[in-house]
Formats: C-alpha cells, sequence, structure tokens
C-alpha cells in the first residue's frame, strides 16, 4: 500500500494533519518529532545532538534539517500492507523520494503562515527573524516546485478535516501494491 509523504512549509498543517491521521487510526508519523530528522553539521556530517533554540545568527547556512533514510526504509517495513503517512520538511527529501508512492504538498500564502507561525505554540521554529526568513523563502517556490515534481497540491488554509480528506482521496486514487510500483528517478530537492 502506499508510503505517503506529507510536507510543505513551516505553518502549512503537516503536524495537525499528522494527528488527525493518528486519530484515525491511521499509520501516520511526525518526522520532525519521532527521530526522522535531526539537525545535520553540512561542513562535517555530524548530527546536532543537542540544537540551540532559538538558533543563532548563521545557523542555518552551516546546518542542515535532514531526514535518515534508513528509518523512513523501517518505515517501509513496518508498514506492509497498510498506508503509512510520514509529514515533515526536509533538505535532503530527495534522498528518499524513491521510497515514497505518492507525495502531498500542503501549500498556504504568506499571511497564513505568519499568523500560524506567531500562534503556534506546538514548537518555536519560524520564531526567530533568521528561521521566519528561510521559511517565508521557501514558501516563494514551495508550489510550483512540488507541482512541477508531480505531487498533488493541497490547500492547507482548508478546515484541516477538509484537508485530511484531500490526503485521503489521493491516497486512494493512488493506492498500488508496491511490488507493481514502478521506480522513481530523484527530483532535485526543493530550494
Amino acid at each position: 500500500m502506499p508510503l505517503v509523504w506529507i510536507t510543505g512549509a513551516s505553518g502549512a498543517g503537516k503536524s495537525a494533519v499528522c494527528s488527525l491521521l493518528k486519530s484515525k487510526e491511521e499509520l501516520a508519523v511526525d518526522a520532525d518529532w519521532e527521530g526522522f530528522n535531526r539537525w545535520v553539521d553540512r561542513v562535517s556530517g555530524e548530527v546536532v545532538a543537542d540544537p540551540p533554540d532559538p538558533v543563532p545568527q548563521g545557523w542555518l547556512d552551516r546546518f542542515g534539517w535532514r531526514i535518515s533514510r534508513a528509518r523512513v526504509e523501517g518505515l517501509v517495513e513496518e508498514a506492509g500492507e497498510r498506508d503509512a503517512f510520514l509529514c515533515g520538511c526536509v533538505e535532503n527529501e530527495a534522498e528518499v523520494w524513491d521510497l515514497f508512492d505518492l507525495v502531498v504538498c500542503l501549500v498556504i500564502d504568506d499571511s497564513t503562515m505568519l499568523e500560524r507561525l506567531r500562534t503556534r505554540t506546538s514548537n518555536s521554529f519560524g520564531k526567530h527573524p533568521e528561521e521566519l526568513a528561510a521559511a517565508l523563502g521557501h514558501n516563494v517556490h514551495v508550489e510550483a516546485t512540488y507541482r512541477g515534481l508531480g505531487a498533488v497540491i493541497v490547500d492547507g488554509t482548508r478546515p484541516l478535516e477538509e484537508v485530511v480528506g484531500a490526503v485521503l482521496a489521493a491516497t486512494r486514487a493512488r493506492r498500488t501494491p508496491r511490488p507493481s510500483r514502478p521506480e522513481r528517478t530523484r527530483p532535485t530537492p526543493p530550494s
């Protein structure tokens, strides 16, 4: 059954979608909070065990938020014949795209992003000026980038139940047994 990557810019609703999928007894994993993603030093390749919060000036130039391929492969095994949803946004996602049957990108406008990042209490990313600038910069290109890569685009400003309904409908439409899945080429990661 499909392994679905649910992505989008900061504040797009990935964690909220993940939480609602879990409440519907779907196999859903928040990559940011369940050990799939981590900060990695781009120079040394070392994982940062205890990153600063908020990040200091220049942090985002040196360190990248990256996903572990081994963890995603483990999710594929765990899912077996069930649908599985992995929610997150990382800079090295092209390294794991071949493991996904479907990519869904949640899109929001800048004003929605600003309001959600300003008011959310689940994590602090986006409250520091450097993080906010990076999030807004990513949001400029996210829809066009993912549309060009063949992702299903979902309006993340809609009510949460509708967003999750769209994700589940896209998943049902793409449901194919894993052995017959065609090989996927690795796309260029979003900028």
